[in-house]
């Protein structure tokens, strides 16, 4: 088998960690109100940036309010249904709709459990992300957000808990995170078609084939309850059931699945939540 580079894969800490500064489910949940309302076209992101405030004092002006930015509570009246109710303040499940949903979606999606679109509304997908997580976290899989649930997603998402290297010697493009209203769950590196993708650690090939959105994939089991997925791959060249090391040849940069051009998405996944690349290279 082909060797790209070597590396020790090598355990890394399990502390997930505050919340990052600035962001908040609340803004979020904000932010999909005023998307509706055709005030805000930014990413749904939790961040109270210009772009936000801007769309506030937008919403105010409109509705002859004090156009000071803050989202208080006649701003929030004046969002209508989507201004309410706050998170926290019932038990949530399908079929639900409201500012406390696109605040739970958020939160889940950042928890490594996104649902497609933060909208405000808990249907089917943002039902089966919801049920994930609360297995992932241990806790009773009902489908409703009650204290325990949200208790649970209050605290820091989940954070790699090994050292990887990463599968390309490039510089990494898309990263994960929010993406307009969806949310991006690995991390791309834009290369040429056909340029080699080596393993990021010390596994064994849990699965290979072609996965709808993530086309030609390759995912490798780690220690610990961590995977990592190698997605829209052009060739796989590793079966089934073969184990690796860092920096040996998995396959090949393409644009398979639901891909704009030739990249690698790279995730990381620990117990199936994706967490951020970036807490394990």
């Amino acid at each position: 088998m082909a060797r790209i580079a070597l590396a020790a894969v090598v355990l890394a800490l399990l502390a997930a960690g505050p919340a990052l500064a600035g962001v908040s489910a609340d803004t979020a949940a904000l932010q999909v109100a005023l998307r509706a309302k055709g005030l805000y076209a930014g990413n749904v992101d939790g961040d109270a940036g210009p772009a936000t405030r801007a769309a506030v004092r937008a919403l105010q002006a409109r509705r002859g309010l004090v156009a000071d930015g803050i989202a208080g509570p006649r701003t929030r009246r004046a969002l209508g249904r989507r201004g309410r109710p706050r998170l926290g303040s019932r038990a949530l499940a399908a079929p639900a709709r409201g500012w406390d949903v696109a605040a739970l979606q958020f939160l889940l999606a950042r928890h490594g459990f996104p649902s497609g679109p933060v909208d405000g509304g808990l249907g089917p997908r943002t039902d089966a992300a919801l049920r994930r997580f609360q297995a992932w976290a241990g806790l009773g899989a009902d489908g409703v957000a009650g204290p325990a649930t949200l208790g649970a997603l209050r605290r820091g998402p989940p954070r790699s808990i090994l050292r990887f290297l990463a599968p390309l010697g490039v510089a990494a493009g898309d990263r994960f995170g929010p993406r307009g209203a969806m949310f991006h769950t690995g991390q791309d590196y834009p290369a040429p078609a056909g340029t080699p993708v080596a393993a990021a650690g010390r596994g064994c090939v849990e699965s290979i084939g072609f996965s709808d959105g993530y086309g030609k994939l390759v995912v490798i089991r780690h220690r610990l309850g961590m995977t990592s997925w190698y997605a829209h791959l052009s060739r796989i060249d590793v079966p089934r059931g073969r184990c690796v090391v860092a920096g040996d040849w998995i396959g090949l940069v393409g644009s398979t699945g639901r891909a704009t051009g030739p990249h690698l998405h790279f995730e990381l996944r620990l117990r199936g939540a994706a967490v951020d690349p970036r807490t394990g290279l």
